[in-house]
């Protein structure tokens, strides 16, 4: 039989209701009393029975992980990251996904039905009425990856993806590229919408360059090697800011079935420096965007949130930078003459 809350309350000499206080946040309880408690629980391989916690303390430590980009392998290493971040604060990763999902209410009911103590939307695809919704229902929220807005509705963690874009144009028109293209993701996400901005925008300065744009039906490798399969197909630019690197992944294996040669016939910058970008066999320069920090960053602020609420809602955002790898031909430096 498992060794009960009892029989450690035996074995120190305590009440019931001292074990309990010991193993439960909050209560304080003598350091010579917790010290007997702890004994008596390693000596009968005795560990907290995390429900029967939840019913005294009125908190789950659920934390409600939701994000619709399952196809992607970039959240493989958000994941990752974040169900190892919550554990380590004694938090405990509720995965959701919300691929068919469509109303934030159905979202909220499914919080509520298991009692989640906080939620962290990751996902730069799902509308930002969800993560209003939670807030509205008083769940704290955080959304990671999302987009910064004057009024905060929810906090905000992630990266300035306009910004992003115009990385991504600097870098090709500093290459000599002057026939250039944007394939972004989904045109609904806001990450698709703020990167080509930032593209475009910065493109516009320079006259002598031409850009097209398209968009792919998802982050996706598939969803990236079909668009550039299609791009092919008529005059494809001389280089182009696929707006993920999974696309951009994808848009590399349609290049080589299609006989051309990466940089040489046409070059490729991503972003977000997933671990596949640095694979050998596919040496993507990319831009990076720093998700350990995003991570660690929003389970700062949920965890804040669970002993404030009403934390006023705040925006972190994190600058990134150019990882330069094989995809890309050399920047042209001009000498001026003397």
């Amino acid at each position: 039989m498992p060794t009960t809350l009892k029989d450690v309350a035996e074995r120190a000499g305590v009440s019931r209701a001292a074990v309990s206080r010991t193993f439960t946040d909050g209560p304080s309880v003598s350091a010579k009393m917790r010290q007997r408690v702890e004994k008596a629980a390693k000596e009968l391989g005795y560990s907290p029975n995390a429900l029967a916690s939840s019913l005294t303390t009125g908190r789950t430590r659920l934390i409600g992980l939701v994000s619709n980009n399952f196809h992607n392998p970039i959240f493989l290493e958000v994941f990752d990251l974040f169900t190892r971040g919550l554990q380590d604060k004694g938090l405990r990763p509720l995965l959701v996904n919300l691929t068919d999902e469509t109303d934030p209410a159905n979202s909220v009911k499914m919080m509520r039905q298991y009692s989640a103590d906080g939620v962290i939307v990751a996902s730069s695809t799902l509308p930002a009425g969800f993560a209003k919704a939670f807030r509205d229902a008083g769940i704290p929220v955080v959304r990671a990856f999302g987009r910064p807005t004057r009024a905060p509705q929810a906090h905000v963690v992630g990266i300035d993806n306009v910004e992003a874009g115009r990385m991504a144009a600097t870098t090709l028109v500093a290459r000599g590229y002057t026939r250039l293209g944007f394939m972004g993701g989904p045109q609904d996400a806001t990450s698709t919408q703020d990167r080509m901005h930032g593209f475009l925008d910065e493109l516009a300065r320079h006259p002598h360059v031409t850009v097209t744009h398209s968009f792919a039906d998802a982050y996706s490798f598939d969803a990236g090697r079909q668009e550039m399969l299609r791009l092919l197909q008529s005059s494809p630019a001389q280089a182009y800011f696929g707006g993920d690197d999974v696309l951009s992944i994808g848009a590399l294996s349609a290049i080589a079935d299609h006989g051309l040669r990466v940089p040489d016939d046409i070059g490729i910058i991503g972003l977000n420096d997933m671990t596949m970008a640095g694979w050998e066999n596919i040496n993507l320069t990319t831009i990076r965007q720093p998700i350990q920090q995003i991570v660690t960053s929003c389970i700062e602020l949920i965890t804040g949130m669970l002993d404030d609420p009403d934390r006023y809602p705040e925006h972190r955002i994190f600058a990134c930078k150019i990882i330069e790898r094989g995809t890309l031909r050399p920047e042209i430096h001009i000498l001026s003459s003397s």
